[in-house]
């Protein structure tokens, strides 16, 4: 996501990922690879839950329960999810050359961008 972090950012999107993970190694994780975006964490897995993405292969007190499907949300301006992609593998993720095309078309130009 770092390298796509600019291509974004210049559609005015903010990148941000989520980890059932604590707080504290997700932080030494951003720090070590340099991450730039925010990091959050979800413990206990609420949003996960609450988003209907959590692997339902591990039960409740497995190490992996709470991990969710790998995604990607996009929330728009007015806080909606305007587009949703999702692999079920935990070692692939949806193509980020087409999440920027898919997002790209779904943006408003700014005022900047219109001139």
């Amino acid at each position: 996501m770092t390298e796509w972090q600019d291509k974004f950012g210049a559609l005015g999107v903010e990148i941000a990922a989520m980890s059932y993970d604590d707080v504290e190694p997700i932080a030494a994780f951003a720090e070590d690879r340099d991450i730039g975006y925010t990091l959050l964490s979800d413990k206990g897995a609420k949003h996960v839950n609450a988003l209907g993405i959590r692997n339902e292969q591990y039960a409740e007190g497995h190490s992996a329960y709470g991990i969710p499907h790998p995604g990607v949300f996009y929330v728009d301006a007015s806080g909606v999810i305007a587009l949703k992609r999702a692999v079920p593998g935990y070692r692939d993720r949806p193509p980020l050359d087409e999440l920027h095309r898919a997002v790209e078309a779904l943006v408003e130009p700014t005022d900047a961008a219109a001139d």
